[in-house]
């Protein structure tokens, strides 16, 4: 059987990391795996700065385009000393390339296009250098470009999966294992029918090891994450967090859609469909239990589960025509959020009116009130925080919303939902 492990970004941050990988996969000297690597440490995030710059001819461009360029140079020198010359001259050729994207027609082109073709050169660099020290290494193994085997549709910076296609794609990959072999690839990138390069959205490494698992039947996917598990909450913003030990694929599926990062939002319901178990490692301390999502919903109400989401938008909408919120107002309201990629994080309405809370950024409180403003009178406030509380009926409740304003509050059986601001704002209309 096939496993499939994804490492992420911290996983590969530094030539420390990429040996700790290798560590890690000689445990598995006898198993055929499917490798999925993200882009080293925040590269993408440096080359999303850099196309910016780009973008509006920043003066500072050279030095960020070598800043990545060091970035990755150091690793290699780290990992191969006396041997890394070949190395680096293979690694000319990736910025050479990406470059071009830059001199080229290709500035022509919308913007999420031109941002897949820039930010997918992270993945293609992190798994060229990860595969040349696993050669160096002397472990058997193969790389290929997920570029030719997920097949997607041109909805650049979040493409939709050709299943029937990248299904016959990657069912080659069979007749090719040995055991045990690695297949070394890309996370987050994939291709459109004309063969420009495409992104999965943000995070999508762990989507792209679900593609591969269910396209192959992998026995399981393994994640290896810098904490110990699946936690209850976020570390960094909550003391005491609680890992979970278990599961069910319906649970993880409603943390993701809540907002949980830990696991990208369109990566559970392949591997539920065909009953693989994912599990989530750590890769520093390897040899604890992993935390597992499967068919096993026995534990899933047992630790409530905490989610915040900052930065959030509340908006308030009444029609102008003192008609009642039905069925048309909602089907203008979300037809528009649609065409605007707006996803809605919580939702409440009444006979008079509908308020929504999305993700802010800047220039869309102005962009609701012209999408909105004809036909309907608009109220919002800005920098707002929306908590999520799974199974709160565990949960020391009163203590999240002490000292804070309330906006909003909505419960069903298993979910509670606060926006709340921790100072009183006005209403802007």
């Amino acid at each position: 059987m096939i496993k499939v492990f994804k490492f992420g970004g911290a996983s590969v941050k530094n030539a420390e990391a990429v040996r700790n990988l290798s560590q890690i996969l000689k445990q598995f000297s006898d198993t055929s795996l499917v490798i999925v690597v993200s882009a080293m440490g925040k590269t993408t995030n440096a080359l999303e700065k850099l196309l910016e710059a780009v973008r509006e001819k920043a003066s500072d461009f050279e030095v960020q385009f070598y800043q990545i360029k060091d970035f990755h140079v150091q690793i290699i020198d780290e990992l191969f000393a006396e041997s890394s010359e070949s190395v680096k001259r293979e690694l000319e050729t990736y910025f050479i390339s990406l470059r071009k994207h830059f001199t080229e027609a290709e500035l022509n082109c919308s913007i999420d296009k031109l941002y897949d073709q820039t930010v997918s050169y992270g993945e293609l660099i992190s798994s060229f250098i990860v595969f040349e020290w696993l050669k160096f290494q002397q472990f058997k193994l193969r790389l290929i470009d997920a570029r030719e085997f997920i097949m997607t549709d041109q909805n650049y910076r979040s493409a939709n999966i050709l299943w029937d296609e990248t299904s016959k794609r990657t069912e080659t990959l069979k007749a090719d294992f040995t055991i045990p072999q690695i297949m070394l690839t890309q996370g987050f990138i994939g291709s459109a029918p004309d063969h420009s390069t495409t992104t999965l959205g943000r995070e999508g490494s762990d989507f792209t090891a679900a593609i591969f698992a269910y396209c192959l039947n992998a026995e399981e996917v393994i994640i290896w994450k810098d904490v110990p598990g699946l936690l209850n909450a976020d570390p960094k913003r909550f003391a005491n967090t609680v890992k979970l030990n278990g599961i069910s694929y319906s649970e993880a599926i409603e943390l993701a859609y809540y907002g949980a990062t830990i696991i990208h939002p369109k990566t559970i319901k392949p591997l539920q469909n065909k009953g693989i178990p994912l599990k989530i490692k750590s890769f520093l301390e390897p040899e604890l239990l992993p935390s597992v999502i499967s068919e096993n919903n026995s534990f899933d109400s047992s630790v409530p589960s905490y989610i915040i989401k900052d930065n959030q938008l509340l908006l308030s909408l009444s029609p102008r025509d003192f008609s009642f919120m039905d069925e048309g107002c909602l089907h203008t309201i979300f037809g528009l959020l649609n065409d605007w990629h707006i996803h809605v994080n919580l939702l409440q309405t009444s006979a008079l009116s509908l308020s929504i809370c999305v993700d802010s950024k800047t220039g869309l409180s102005e962009k609701m009130l012209e999408l909105f403003g004809n036909d309907f009178i608009v109220k919002y406030n800005q920098g707002l925080t929306l908590l999520t509380i799974r199974h709160y009926q565990k949960a020391p409740v009163e203590s999240f919303t002490h000292g804070k304003t309330i906006l909003l509050e909505q419960r069903s059986r298993t979910t509670l939902q606060f926006v709340y601001a921790e100072d009183s704002k006005p209403q802007k209309q």
